[in-house]
């Protein structure tokens, strides 16, 4: 146990100490090495190893470790939960990535989420030790065949996430092409969600659920920028809507565009959703804007911006349900305390994005929330009831405070320190016991 631990220490020095030949991606199979720069260091010895004279096959090794202390004061609006305010959450990603030339890939990785002191911890939190990806790529001309457990990303992650922020991250098993020509891009998906469960390689695709979808990019568009397009259908065998309890069957069509026009960046997303649960039509929607300003003074990069949305709820239509789902969404969608989800919900949103350097940023955010529809109650972002409709007319839910720093000590190491607060308005007050929240998380990671 010593020598692993002397090795690891060893192993990790040489990784943080040695100069990046290797751009990390949010996504870790999309890691890139380059080869010509490769020193004789421990880390990038182990990193990539030559299985054959011409390096055309070789297998290379990654991952990271994230630590994450949490507090929470008043969590859920309860001012009861005491004994359950701070703990801490750790994840450990590891992948190995063997390649056979440009046409056969196989990739694996194993996580582990573990958490400390946290009370009646969720399968999000506490997950031990989980075969994450295993998935098989082939590539053949401008196709890319993958077929396994693996992670999956679309757009601003509206409806597609890895949900990088809770303890455990998402994946799917699924079968997946794509074609890539010049700025033109295709994917075709169907697979599962991938069940977290309490234990050690026992998560399973949910048989319950089935996706369907395409997702379509036009890079360089002329005016535009850049457009995506996509379709997605959701089976599920039980759902719950406002009261409404059946089989769903619901299709997403949207719309992504989004660029740059001199210092301004744009994003606009709309998409509609229609189909069926038992024998209630589906009739739901979303719009969002996000929009900045890129600009310097005194030696500072600042983006200034405001971002809005409409989210739709269930109206209490006969045999109609516009709830909107979210589908399988990032778990913080409106900030890591992650306290409502992207359901029957208003929310304006103004940002101040400030680079101190190229290492240090600040962020400060304030978000007002709405109810979009006083007949339907608020959602978690996993479209879980978080509280029912109750006898308030009231729309308004609360608004919200963040400010994030974050210090990029070097491409392998990463520290960020937030904190929220929640400001409870009066729909909050009437189905809770309404006490503002205050959340705070410093976070440390370690990527090699």
């Amino acid at each position: 146990m010593k020598k692993s631990i002397v090795f690891l220490l060893i192993f990790l020095n040489s990784a943080l100490f040695a100069q990046s030949k290797v751009e990390f991606n949010f996504l870790r199979y999309n890691d890139k090495i380059f080869l010509d720069s490769l020193d004789n260091s421990l880390y990038y010895k182990l990193k990539w190893i030559k299985l054959s004279n011409n390096n055309s096959i070789h297998l290379s090794f990654g991952g990271e470790n994230r630590i994450q202390y949490q507090y929470f004061n008043n969590e859920n609006w309860d001012e009861t939960l005491k004994d359950n305010n701070g703990f801490l959450l750790n994840r450990t990603l590891f992948h190995t990535n063997l390649k056979f030339g440009k046409t056969f890939r196989l990739f694996n990785e194993i996580q582990s989420s573990t958490s400390i002191s946290r009370k009646n911890p969720n399968p999000l939190e506490e997950n031990p030790l989980e075969m994450h990806q295993l998935f098989l790529d082939v590539s053949f001309n401008r196709f890319l065949l993958r077929i396994g457990r693996q992670e999956l990303l679309y757009g601003s992650q509206r409806l597609i996430s890895v949900r990088e922020g809770p303890n455990s991250r998402q994946s799917f098993d699924a079968l997946k092409l794509n074609y890539t020509k010049n700025n033109f891009s295709v994917d075709l998906i169907y697979g599962s969600q991938v069940q977290n469960k309490f234990g050690n390689f026992n998560d399973k695709l949910r048989t319950e659920i089935k996706l369907f979808g395409n997702y379509i990019i036009f890079k360089e568009v002329k005016f535009l920028d850049n457009i995506e397009l996509y379709f997605f259908n959701l089976e599920k065998n039980k759902s719950e809507y406002n009261g409404v309890i059946g089989k769903e069957n619901r299709s997403s069509l949207g719309t992504r565009i989004y660029g740059k026009y001199a210092l301004w960046n744009y994003n606009f997303e709309s998409l509609y959703q229609f189909g069926k649960i038992d024998n209630n039509k589906i009739k739901a929607w979303t719009i969002s804007l996000d929009n900045n300003l890129s600009y310097s003074i005194v030696n500072l990069k600042q983006k200034l911006g405001f971002k809005t949305e409409y989210i739709s709820g269930d109206r209490a239509t006969s045999n109609v349900i516009e709830t909107f789902n979210p589908l399988f969404p990032k778990g913080a969608y409106f900030g890591l305390a992650a306290l409502i989800g992207p359901s029957n919900l208003i929310d304006i949103h103004p940002y101040l994005e400030t680079q101190i350097n190229n290492k240090m940023n600040i962020n400060v955010d304030y978000d007002v929330f709405w109810r979009a529809s006083i007949f339907d109650g608020i959602y978690q972002p996993n479209t879980s009831v978080l509280f029912q409709k109750s006898d308030s007319n009231s729309k308004m839910i609360g608004s919200q405070l963040g400010v994030q720093f974050e210090y990029n000590i070097s491409n392998f190491l990463n520290f960020t320190i937030e904190g929220t607060w929640f400001n409870s308005e009066d729909f909050i007050k009437s189905v809770s016991n309404g006490k503002d929240i205050f959340f705070t998380a410093s976070t440390v990671t370690l990527k090699f």
